[in-house]
């Protein structure tokens, strides 16, 4: 245990980003060494630039099936998939330790035995993920102390991290939720003292990605910085591809709405009600239940029941992270997004039949329960934790 090292792999839709997690025992807490390897699929040998997916009902449409069928392209690609994870852990791992531990995330719906991708939306299906993965690390003399127990998820990951990172900010609250924005959004749930992944929350809790807006996006469309970036090249007659180019993101374009650019001020008017709207839904479900306060993108989700096992709780913490936090940490970002939403969560709360006096208590001014996640690379830290966690909990089981 003292001389093993703990890799942590963020396998996103363009590239697998691994870090080097430092584990310390007196603490029992771990942190995100300065070792990092990052690397592109589109780099790799093998790679398929006008790859495209297959349609989401053909892929859902087999799912859950013993053994999925991918097409050709999907097998080169999976390879691909594979070999750069396989680089990126070669870069990091010390021949000098006795074996490493790796955890993974992926995006996508897992296979049943969580060790491939079945569904997923921007790249290969990748059923057989983790055994090609496992199979490669052999034959490069890569010493695994166990089997890779499962690929995870950004969400997940980010409540693992806040909860045991020595920087986690879920660490010293019984009751917290986080909200993470970057490409897309992750949210994560401390309850009564555990986390609750919000699979395990589907009967009475949606994710914010189910959630639909007005005009027909999905939510995640206004609370990560990927879509607020999509939604200002479309009001600005541009394409996200121009604004890469030109280095203009979220932040930058908050400074362009602080020096009075209308198509700026419009887009983080449109943003701060939905994020005021997406954070009250959830103060006022833990509360009280479901309020129909959206509809679904989904049209046959099923209904969100009312009743739950946590009502009457209240969030000690509200944590924001990823990109999105550190948008609304910048000077810009907190006068053109922060302070905009806060105002707006405030009136929502000071006027809600939902809430109680206690409860309206507890959470105004809205300031005071908020919090900004100081990890970097929270699902590769994540991640590196829950391979830690596995492993020692797969010790026990064998001791």
């Amino acid at each position: 245990m003292d001389n093993m090292q703990i890799i942590g792999v963020d396998g996103g839709a363009t590239k697998v980003s691994a870090w080097q997690i430092d584990y310390n025992p007196e603490t029992e807490s771990f942190s995100l060494s300065d070792r990092n390897r990052e690397i592109s699929y589109r780099d790799m040998a093998g790679f398929i630039s006008d790859f495209k997916p297959a349609s989401l009902p053909d892929q859902l449409a087999v799912y859950g099936q013993p053994q999925i069928p991918i097409t050709e392209q999907e097998t080169q690609m999976q390879k691909v998939y594979v070999e750069t994870c396989v680089q990126c852990i070669l870069g990091l791992a010390d021949k000098k330790r006795d074996g490493l531990i790796a955890g993974i995330g992926m995006p996508g719906l897992k296979t049943a035995d969580l060790r491939g991708i079945a569904v997923v939306a921007n790249g290969p299906r990748m059923p057989q993920y983790v055994p090609l993965l496992e199979k490669r690390l052999a034959e490069e003399g890569v010493n695994l102390l166990a089997p890779l127990a499962r690929l995870g998820s950004d969400a997940d990951y980010c409540g693992i991290g806040e909860n045991y990172a020595a920087e986690g900010q879920f660490r010293n609250f019984r009751n917290a939720y986080y909200l993470g924005g970057g490409t897309g959004v992750a949210d994560a749930l401390k309850l009564d003292g555990a986390l609750l992944p919000l699979d395990k929350t589907k009967p009475w809790l949606a994710k914010t990605w189910e959630f639909k807006t007005e005009d027909g996006f999905s939510l995640e469309k206004y609370i990560s910085v990927g879509g607020m970036q999509s939604l200002f090249a479309a009001g600005s007659g541009t394409t996200v591809e121009e604004l890469n180019r030109s280095q203009i993101f979220p932040l930058q374009m908050a400074g362009m709405a602080a020096a009075g650019d209308a198509q700026a001020k419009t887009l983080f008017t449109r943003v701060s009600d939905q994020l005021a709207r997406l954070i009250f839904e959830r103060i006022s479900t833990l509360y009280q239940g479901w309020s129909s306060a959206f509809e679904f993108v989904n049209p046959n989700r099923a209904h969100l029941e009312t009743a739950h096992p946590f009502l009457g709780r209240v969030f000690e913490k509200i944590i924001i992270g990823q990109r999105l936090g550190d948008l609304l940490q910048s000077p810009e970002g907190q006068q053109e997004l922060g302070q905009p939403t806060w105002e707006k969560l405030d009136e929502l709360i000071r006027n809600s039949p939902l809430l109680d006096a206690a409860a309206r208590h507890h959470y105004l001014p809205i300031t005071g329960r908020l919090a900004y996640s100081r990890l970097r690379e929270a699902p590769a830290i994540g991640a590196g934790i829950d391979g830690f966690l596995a492993f020692r909990e797969r010790q026990a089981s064998h001791a």
